[in-house]
């Protein structure tokens, strides 16, 4: 089946377009690095916030006037809702090397988010310094393990 026909063939059993998932991930992520509630954006809108939880899910497409809208509340331009956006979603068909690891992405964990929007609210020379210590952790993990035989990617088998 073409890749044309599996995505209509996905549309007609109600799931939803990998690029509305995205775009819904993406206001998500931006939401919390702003420290917004859903209630806050969604009131901002003039919706429900159930209603954005649907664009945050992809279960709804936005709309470009809506997308637009979004856009001016999250202070950001509307490029930013399709950046990093997987091949895949798409159409393109790009063969990951042998090597690299599956994709994925810690910008879609809370923990992550918390810890990126509460980073940047605390002085930049301290930045500096908690960056220092991370890198030294990372650094020591990674000489531990290796030197307890373990795989390169600092992680003990258990």
């Amino acid at each position: 089946m073409s890749d044309d026909m599996s995505k209509i063939a996905a549309a007609q059993r109600g799931e939803p377009d990998p690029v509305d998932i995205h775009v819904g991930g993406r206001i998500r992520l931006r939401r919390i690095l702003l420290g917004k509630s859903q209630e806050n954006v969604a009131t901002a809108l003039g919706i429900s916030f159930q209603q954005l939880q649907k664009y945050e899910s992809g279960a709804n497409r936005v709309s470009a006037s809506r997308l637009f809208d979004i856009a001016v509340i999250l202070a950001i331009p509307v490029s930013y809702f399709f950046e990093e956006m997987p091949a895949a979603s798409i159409g393109l068909k790009i063969s990951p090397a042998p090597d690299d690891p599956p994709p994925r992405s810690i910008m879609t964990d809370r923990k992550t988010l918390d810890l990126i929007r509460d980073f940047h609210r605390i002085p930049m020379n301290q930045q500096r310094c908690i960056v220092d210590l991370v890198r030294a952790m990372v650094d020591a993990l990674s000489t531990s393990s290796l030197a307890a035989g373990s795989p390169k990617n600092g992680r003990r088998n258990r």
